[in-house]
């Protein structure tokens, strides 16, 4: 009798259409008995106000700035940005015939970046906050874009590209505890943002369709592996995820960035933000660390790449079996291409099951 393939035991490799590359899925691996490195949980409480931290409201931040008393989100320069706007023009002095101008190449980069504090109280995460103070955050995030958005098509500045994004947890590199993000306005478009933007317009051409309002068509006609949904926005444990618990939150209309928003769109994120978080808490019963970024149309670029741009935010968390167990992108993935060891819609039925509405503290 030959064997029926079986999706959740047999490997398989699934295509990402956004970065036309594949991901190795090994479901029977999930099976095999952990005896790797398991780290210790940190449970500290933390308080509402720390005078010894840079982002808390009125203190004195590493370079002697004050932040002001803040009452509500707070956006700022960052003190330590990993771009500057004032530096010299790089010029390539090899000839690109050379060897040197073949194989080591080099372009200069340029711009700002900025720190969004996303509430002055100390002790809080996303899954914490209130759907109005979930509100600011993507209020602010929309009053950045805007405000940069005319900058550069005013040509006062040379952006391209504002790449919003959090690192929550020590896990992801977090050196602060205090609630918040970044956002670096750049000169030009991202590698990873770029690569989406020519397969997404490439997709359109072809099928005269957006791949993102295709996508969402088909998760919730399938259902499968959907995690959260409102009237405005899908959370997906997409089908070519790499991390286990790797969700992608995609709007249900064709929203090219948060300038398209009205307010129901903000208020919608804020309210399936909350969800998604608080899910990942639950959980695992932690703070459940992740690096979170939004992709969405550039400030400046062809129009036939700003109507294909979608709104979406890419959510990848490393915790694989627990909280003190992590999964490592090493061997295979470095030097094969990437691989996860259960499926999406496991994952998704794992996340599909848990509460989005009451966090695993408040029964603490």
């Amino acid at each position: 009798m030959t064997q029926e393939f079986d999706f959740t035991n047999h490997s398989h490799r699934r295509f990402n259409p956004l970065t036309k590359k594949f991901i190795l899925c090994s479901p029977h691996r999930a099976k095999r008995p952990w005896q790797g490195a398991k780290e210790e949980i940190k449970k500290t409480a933390l308080p509402e106000y720390d005078p010894k931290c840079y982002l808390c409201p009125g203190n004195i931040r590493a370079t002697g700035d004050v932040n002001p008393k803040y009452d509500a989100t707070f956006v700022f320069t960052n003190d330590y940005p990993a771009v500057k706007l004032e530096q010299p023009d790089y010029v390539e002095k090899e000839p690109e015939s050379s060897l040197k101008g073949r194989l080591l190449k080099t372009e200069g980069a340029r711009g700002k970046c900025f720190v969004l504090c996303f509430s002055p109280k100390h002790n809080l995460t996303l899954p914490l906050m209130s759907i109005e103070e979930l509100t600011n955050v993507v209020n602010a995030w929309q009053s950045l874009y805007r405000g940069l958005l005319i900058e550069s098509t005013e040509g006062s500045a040379p952006y391209k590209y504002l790449q919003i994004f959090e690192n929550k947890g020590f896990a992801m590199g977090c050196s602060n505890p205090h609630p918040h993000g970044q956002a670096w306005c750049l000169d030009m478009v991202p590698t990873e943002v770029e690569e989406e933007l020519q397969n997404m317009t490439e997709y359109y051409n072809t099928n005269k369709t957006h791949l993102f309002g295709d996508y969402v068509e088909l998760e919730i006609k399938e259902k499968e592996r959907i995690v959260a949904e409102n009237d405005s926005f899908l959370v997906v444990v997409p089908y070519w995820a790499l991390w286990p618990f790797e969700t992608l939150l995609i709007s249900k209309e064709h929203l090219r960035s948060t300038e398209d928003f009205n307010d129901k769109h903000k208020e919608d994120l804020a309210s399936i933000l909350k969800v998604l978080t608080t899910k990942y808490d639950n959980l695992f019963n932690t703070s459940f660390p992740y690096s979170m970024g939004i992709h969405q149309a550039p400030l400046k670029c062809s129009k036939e790449h700003k109507d294909c741009s979608w709104f979406h935010m890419h959510f990848y968390p490393p915790l694989l079996r627990s909280a003190t167990v992590k999964k490592f992108c090493v061997g295979f993935e470095m030097l094969g291409e990437a691989q996860r060891d259960l499926t999406s819609e496991q994952a998704a039925a794992r996340l599909q099951e848990l509460s989005g509405d009451d966090h695993y503290m408040n029964k603490l």
